[in-house]
């Protein structure tokens, strides 16, 4: 019991943490992220796991897990000047995911609210 109290403080934690490091302005809606797509050429890091990125997945995008983005960085060198937006199912591992990007020196990452179920929601297809 102590150790799923301690991971339920971890937890909450670092959702505290991530909401004070992530910015208002770099939260965007599934819609301003398909337009940053075609006029910005963004990138899309999709850091679920395999079995969610196989049911579905935007097309285009790049899926790297959370769980190994800090040993895959270089994959992402060739677009460090572009606008990169980490997505993920609901929006809690993209806010980790653009801490890591931001604090490996890329200088433009916004986090897609709602991850993909909310690109979904706007009626946004997949593959």
């Amino acid at each position: 019991m102590r150790l799923l109290s301690k991971f339920c403080l971890l937890g909450v934690f670092l959702l505290m943490i991530s909401s004070f490091a992530v910015a208002e302005t770099d939260v965007i809606s599934p819609n301003e992220a398909a337009t940053m797509r075609v006029k910005n050429k963004a990138v899309i890091v999709d850091v679920r796991e395999h079995d969610d990125w196989n049911e579905h997945q935007i097309h285009g995008a790049i899926h790297i897990p959370l769980s190994q983005l800090n040993e895959r960085l270089a994959e992402l060198e060739p677009y460090k000047n572009r606008p990169v937006i980490t997505q993920c199912q609901a929006g809690l591992r993209s806010a980790q995911a653009q801490l890591i990007l931001k604090a490996a020196g890329f200088p433009k990452v916004y986090l897609m609210n709602g991850g993909i179920q909310a690109w979904h929601g706007q009626g946004f297809v997949t593959e």
